[in-house]
């Protein structure tokens, strides 16, 4: 029974997809690192100037005459100086008297000491723009008593602007770099991981149908009980196969030697029969004692075949006097039918194969040439090593039939010229399986002056 197995989503593609996106995840979540860091990091530089700035301005205020005098140095603006030439602006109040710069300019109303270092950095709105502006003061003694000097300092922030873009589209770009590189690397983690399975599904897929072996190569640890589970399926169906090639070898051997003792009785009940149609009768009988006798046979042969198809016993054969044996066997039965039997060669020609199958192989074909070839017939084998191994039988009967040739070396599939002949239907399907467990192939044809032709290919 044929199972229709619909499989889900692919184990890669969820497997590359989570990665994937957590690849994609992390490169937002660094680019954002990345530039609020770069923005952190350039907004303390702007802001430790700017404060450096506004404290070398304070430093330079003096009290002359009770008022407050102060000479801004020209390092306090230059080092202000941007590529963007960002506007700078600054307001100096002495308490809470304007002196100097930009009334406009709001500051803070508590404006953090001159020797501290935390000085008060805020983001403001002004003309327009948006600055960042500090705000510190310094107390300062005179004639008159104490006095508290005040700046507001503020600068664009259009180069900050332009730094921070700059760091964005850096951190995008390596953000980008990061994710492709992470894709590329899922692919390839996803394709090492899933080719494990792979190897073994294909392990799997070029196994014969004979082949229950178990897996015995190493898997990762997350396969081993999948394989573990392939290989007690495997020895289960091992047992089963072999109990049940037992069962038929020694039922075929338990029918094939009664089978020839009934024989024996009805060809001696034969000769003192007188009657026609008891003669007939008995030669039916015999006919079908010698049909029941030769599947009984091949029964037993195929069994033979299967068991020893994984399990070769390879030997180095010379096929040339492997076939020469056994036609000097065979040539007794080919006389008897008026037959004649040709082998040709050029040669030794050597292999390594387990020479019991082979020459079942050959002997079944050869049988199968006796049976079908008229009287006075020819039955050539002809054996071969160039390009590879190859054992032809040929003979001048009727031939396969064309619509069926296909399908002969199926298990007890005859042709439909077969009527009248005694036969099993396993004597194709044996040398089919015996070139299959050497690698090889059958490939049947007929010939043009008439009569079939069988390859055996090693």
């Amino acid at each position: 029974m044929k199972v229709d197995l619909h499989g889900s989503r692919s184990l890669r593609n969820r497997l590359m997809l989570a990665l994937i996106g957590g690849a994609a995840t992390l490169a937002l979540l660094l680019f954002f690192a990345i530039r609020n860091y770069a923005a952190q990091i350039a907004q303390h530089t702007q802001d430790t100037i700017l404060g450096a700035s506004a404290t070398s301005i304070l430093d330079a205020a003096v009290v002359w005459n009770g008022a407050v005098e102060v000479d801004i140095p020209y390092a306090s603006f230059s080092m202000l100086t941007t590529p963007m030439d960002d506007r700078v602006f600054y307001a100096i109040y002495q308490n809470d008297t304007f002196l100097s710069g930009y009334p406009e300019l709001a500051i803070a109303p508590i404006a953090a000491p001159i020797g501290d270092r935390d000085n008060r950095f805020q983001t403001i709105r002004h003309q327009g723009q948006d600055m960042r502006v500090v705000t510190a003061s310094r107390t300062m003694i005179g004639q008159d008593g104490r006095m508290q000097v005040r700046i507001a300092l503020a600068q664009t922030q259009d180069a900050l602007s332009g730094t921070l873009a700059q760091i964005s589209r850096n951190a995008a770009i390596f953000g980008t770099g990061f994710f492709a590189l992470a894709a590329l690397l899922s692919f390839w983690a996803t394709s090492t991981t899933i080719g494990q399975l792979k190897r073994l599904t294909h392990s799997v897929t070029r196994r014969g149908p004979q082949d229950l072996s178990p897996f015995k190569k190493p898997v990762p640890l997350e396969m081993l009980p999948l394989v573990r589970s392939l290989n007690s399926l495997m020895a289960r169906l091992d047992h089963s196969l072999s109990q049940s090639e037992d069962f038929i070898a020694e039922a075929a051997h338990r029918v094939r030697t009664p089978l020839a003792t009934v024989r024996s009785y009805a060809e001696a009940t034969l000769q003192r029969v007188d009657k026609k149609e008891n003669r007939d009768a008995m030669r039916a009988m015999m006919r079908a004692i010698d049909e029941s006798s030769r599947a009984a046979g091949q029964l037993l042969d195929h069994a033979m075949i299967t068991f020893r198809a994984d399990h070769l016993e390879r030997q180095d054969i010379d096929l040339v006097g492997l076939v020469d044996e056994l036609v000097l066997r065979l040539t007794p039965i080919a006389e008897m039918k008026d037959l004649t039997l040709q082998l040709k060669s050029e040669g030794a020609v050597h292999y390594s194969g387990d020479p019991i199958l082979i020459q079942n192989a050959v002997r079944n074909l050869i049988d199968n040439a006796l049976k079908y070839s008229p009287a006075d017939g020819v039955v050539t084998i002809h054996v071969s090593g160039d390009p590879r191994p190859k054992i032809s039988v040929c003979d001048n009967g009727k031939g396969f039939p064309k619509d069926e040739v296909g399908a002969l070396p199926t298990r007890f599939k005859r042709g439909s010229n077969s009527e009248g002949t005694i036969g099993s239907g396993l004597g194709l399907t044996i040398a089919m399986d015996v070139a299959t467990a050497h690698g090889g192939n059958l490939q049947l044809s007929n010939q043009e002056k008439g009569g079939a032709c069988a390859l055996l290919l090693l």
